[in-house]
């Protein structure tokens, strides 16, 4: 006999299960390598550039400078990485999304070669083997966790895109076998996409919580490198962050990768276009394996 909730209690909404999609995603225990990154804010601190060196003292002098220098590198790691990466989120969730709603055309082969287009773009563009190779060591992680951590267990009822008919494991398991055979890198925007279509999410939730996700992440490098309290950090994410996050988001909104006219019904417009916009971040990041000592992979 099949039980019903009582008429007092209503059934979740698809905001609800977007939102607790959005808890799950952003639980930082998941498996997903970002632990390991800093994205060249080690470098920043380890090159001066941060008003302190790391170790260089204590006191609250010291503690000031390092806080000011995370909010620097937040604020320009931030801008650059919504600019260069959230239209590869973006595009490439289109096409997982148009490859689920079954769109004339649009097979196995067809999505996994446009997101092949968007995983070479994406390589091209990032100027060091550092920031490849962190970005594509997450990507995997990625379709790993997807693979053992969100597929549907045994007994459990079908999600929205199981029924109808859109079997998204295979879809992630044919994207890590071509991984693996160097048919494709599997960089982060483009995996997280994947990840995060398959799941149902909606693609400007997408961007936002990469975005968002991408801050913590440095955040919580910082306070590894004990360039930042912890409790300092939490402010940072309450009355930073979310503000910061926001004005990216409406600032790359337009953005697209450029590769498919069918999806942004562009011209060859370079203002609509992803790019780097903090060269020094590049170089300190490309620079990160020449330090004596580390913490982090990049």
């Amino acid at each position: 006999m099949e039980l019903t909730p009582p008429p007092n209690i209503a059934k979740p909404s698809l905001d609800d299960s977007e939102a607790y999609l959005l808890l799950l995603l952003a639980d930082g225990n998941l498996p997903t390598g970002a632990f390991v990154a800093s994205a060249g804010l080690e470098s920043f601190f380890k090159h001066g550039f941060g008003g302190v060196g790391l170790g260089g003292g204590a006191g609250g002098v010291a503690v000031k400078q390092g806080a000011d220098g995370t909010v620097e590198f937040l604020r320009n790691s931030v801008a650059s990485y919504a600019r260069s990466a959230s239209p590869f989120v973006r595009d490439a969730h289109a096409v997982v999304a148009a490859y689920i709603r079954g769109e004339e055309g649009l097979g196995l082969e067809e999505a996994l070669a446009k997101l092949g287009e968007l995983d070479a773009l994406y390589e091209a563009m990032t100027l060091n083997h550092v920031a490849r190779r962190a970005s594509t060591t997450q990507g995997i992680a990625l379709l790993t966790l997807y693979s053992k951590g969100f597929t549907k267990p045994p007994g459990a009822p079908n999600g929205p895109n199981e029924e109808e008919g859109v079997d998204m494991e295979d879809f992630v398991v044919e994207m890590k076998l071509r991984i693996r055979r160097g048919k494709l890198s599997g960089h982060l925007p483009i995996c997280w996409a994947v990840l995060t279509a398959a799941l149902g999410l909606q693609a400007e939730r997408s961007v936002w919580l990469h975005l968002f996700l991408h801050a913590r992440a440095l955040l919580s490098a910082s306070v590894r490198l004990n360039t930042l309290g912890p409790y300092a950090a939490q402010q940072l994410l309450l009355h930073r962050v979310r503000p910061l996050v926001d004005e990216e988001m409406k600032r790359c909104a337009p953005l697209h990768a450029g590769l498919d006219d069918a999806i942004d019904g562009l011209e060859d417009d370079e203002d609509v276009r992803p790019a780097n916009t903090w060269p020094l971040g590049e170089i300190l990041a490309a620079r990160h394996d020449l330090q004596h000592s580390r913490i982090f992979n990049s």
